[in-house]
Formats: structure tokens, sequence, C-alpha cells
């Protein structure tokens, strides 16, 4: 069956492979998730939301070997603050479940931002919008796709 964010992709005949992949509870990070569909987990994007004081609510993908910096995304979006949203409220903002939220056909459309090292790859991974299954395609189809905003999203994980 395909999603929401596949179809949005047929529809502007944007190339794409679907990658689909066991789900386990306790592995919906992207580091698991980029090792199960075989992409290196700097190429393999989760996508975040986050409620700024200003803007509300905005989405953001960074590669799953790293960190948003709510900072960098603070500034990227204008906002003086933002913060991640509880998980229990991702699916009324969204339609889509932790671990599943894709950057495309979420039920409103976000102001989306798009970590900058996405162009550094070939092809990117990214949630087509339920878990256990993931979208692979070029990063710049996905910015076209998702009207992304380029910024500098990242940090190291831990840090």
């Amino acid at each position: 069956m395909k999603t929401i964010a596949a179809r949005i992709l047929d529809q502007m005949k944007i190339q794409y492979e679907l990658r689909d992949y066991e789900v386990n509870e306790d592995e919906l990070d992207a580091i698991s998730v980029a090792r199960k569909v075989n992409m290196p987990p700097e190429a393999t994007f989760k996508t975040l939301v986050a409620r700024g004081d200003k803007t509300g609510i905005v989405m953001a993908c960074v590669p799953g070997n790293a960190e948003l910096d709510l900072k960098k995304l603070a500034s990227a979006t204008g906002n003086k603050r933002v913060e991640l949203v509880a998980v229990k409220e991702i699916q009324s903002l969204t339609g889509y479940i932790r671990g599943g939220v894709s950057p495309l056909g979420s039920k409103k459309k976000y102001p989306f931002f798009l970590d900058q090292s996405a162009l550094g790859h070939e092809i990117i991974s990214v949630s087509a919008g339920q878990r256990g299954l993931q979208m692979i395609l070029s990063p710049d189809d996905l910015q076209k796709a998702s009207q992304a905003s380029l910024a500098d999203l990242a940090k190291p994980a831990g840090h």
C-alpha cells in the first residue's frame, strides 16, 4: 500500500524507492533503521516535530547519526526558542506516529527545514509515513517535494 508521502512523489513524477524493514519498538532510532534499510546513518534522516515560540509548529530533518540542535533550529525559523513537541502530540499534529513521521504528507503543511548536509549525499532515506517503510530519494527531490528550507540544524549526537 502506498503512503500519502509516496503518492505525493508519484504525483510530482519524482523517482524514489520504498524499502520496508521489520519494526521493533526498541529500535525506532534512525541508526537501527539505517542498518535495516542498508543505508549509512548519516544519509538516513529523521523527521522531528518542534514548536517555536513565534512560528508554532515546524518540522526538521537531521541525519540519523546526529541530533537536532534546537538553538540552530530557532535561529533558522525566526524563533527565540524551539522545543520538541511531546510524543503524544505528534499524531494529532501530523497524522503520523513516532518512528513514522514523514517530511511529506502531514495533515497540515508546516514549515519544513532540512539539514544542509543532506545535499552532500547522492541519495538519502526518510520515513515514508509509517513505521517499517523508508523512502530512498535524492536530497534535491526531497527539497523540491517538501519545499524545504536548507539550514545547518545538526549537532553531534550526545553533545
